[in-house]
């Protein structure tokens, strides 16, 4: 088997390579893979042709394989990429007017448990590397000619996994992204999102080049959390708020709060004040996800008037944006990732939203509701 070379860095690619080499090699092996987006060694021609094949028989750059791209009618891609083992993994584009975002995975499927997530019923296969968490950026932006250095890109960690419970990779495949030689990623446009492994926060924190900070925060009350999801047991909701008073934040930066609304359930006007009190002091905005359904899910997402309501209580004493749903139609929005490889019309979420219905019962049983 070839030895891959995608998440490597300058020096490590040079270690690699035959010793008699001089070193600028290695630094046009790097700048091809992560500057170029090249796919194959062949391709390379900044390398003699002869270097070129010598390399192509040892070596490969290791890029993710397309599997299927599905295309949403709000213009969002849904990509399944095939990794050298040939599991799968997912990764999104939702392309705006001033800027693309790029959602990526960091573990293939989740070890959390999330009640509200189509993720979770995957439970965990294993960590990705740092080659393949880099790898679903660069090709998602080869497939859609795009690069970091021409426009605004940015990169969420966000799809499948727990960023945090696979933070070497994540680091390693921050660093790269960021490295001005190679893909050249500012390192105020990639963001990674936390169920709050609150160690784990604190070592991020320590690291001087490590992505922005989001806390899927999800519930008002610590029992509230504990339902919808089982983290809070190991790590309550009490010590994720103090994790997050005590997180370094650089100058320019501040935490994002995200918070899925699930209707009946936390979506009440005394949720929104109870969350308001929660993270009052911090530096801090909160996102609000109207819950994106799926097979297989007991949620239903709230109706606009009451995911307005909750946001007009919160913007009294902090920012507040409600996410637009992005791709739903090809389970490609937040919480919806589960590598389905085929999309009937019938099974499909999108009609669901943003239908108005009345307010229905908890499916919390009455002693885990709080007023």
């Amino acid at each position: 088997m070839p030895e891959v070379l995608l998440g490597l860095d300058v020096t490590e690619i040079a270690a690699r390579l035959n010793a008699e080499l001089p070193p600028f090699r290695a630094r046009q092996i790097y700048d091809a893979i992560y500057r170029q987006g090249s796919e194959r060694l062949a391709e390379v021609t900044t390398l003699p042709a002869g270097l070129r094949r010598d390399l192509e028989a040892g070596f490969s750059v290791g890029r993710p394989r397309l599997r299927r791209r599905f295309e949403s009618m709000d213009g969002t891609r849904r990509y399944l990429l095939e990794l050298g083992d040939g599991r799968t993994v997912e990764a999104v584009l939702m392309p705006e007017t001033s800027r693309d975002t790029i959602c990526i995975s960091t573990q293939i499927g989740c070890p959390l448990d999330c009640k509200f997530c189509l993720t979770a019923l995957l439970g965990l296969e294993r960590n990705l590397t740092a080659g393949e968490i880099v790898g679903q950026v660069l090709a998602v932006a080869r497939d859609n000619g795009l690069s970091p250095l021409d426009r605004r890109v940015n990169v969420v960690m966000m799809g499948m996994g727990e960023p945090l419970l696979n933070l070497p990779g994540v680091l390693k495949a921050t660093r790269l992204l960021t490295d001005a030689r190679g893909v050249g990623l500012s390192p105020r446009r990639i963001t990674l999102s936390t169920a709050g492994i609150i160690p784990k926060m604190a070592e991020l924190g320590r690291e001087p080049v490590r992505p922005k900070l989001a806390v899927s925060l999800n519930a008002s009350t610590e029992e509230q959390r504990r339902e919808l999801m089982p983290v809070t047991r190991k790590y309550p909701l009490a010590g994720l708020i103090e994790a997050c008073r005590a997180y370094p934040l650089r100058a320019w930066e501040s935490l994002t709060f995200e918070y899925v609304l699930l209707r009946g359930v936390n979506d009440t006007d005394a949720d929104a004040r109870r969350v308001v009190r929660l993270i009052a002091g911090l530096k801090c905005k909160l996102n609000l996800i109207a819950h994106n359904p799926g097979q297989g899910i007991p949620f239903e997402s709230p109706p606009p008037e009451r995911v307005a309501s909750f946001q007009a209580i919160v913007r009294r004493s902090l920012p507040c944006f409600v996410r637009k749903p992005r791709g739903r139609d090809i389970y490609a929005a937040c919480g919806q990732l589960k590598r389905l490889t085929a999309i009937s019309p019938e099974a499909s979420p999108a009609a669901t939203f943003p239908a108005p219905h009345p307010p229905g019962p908890s499916v919390l049983p009455p002693s885990r509701r709080s007023a």
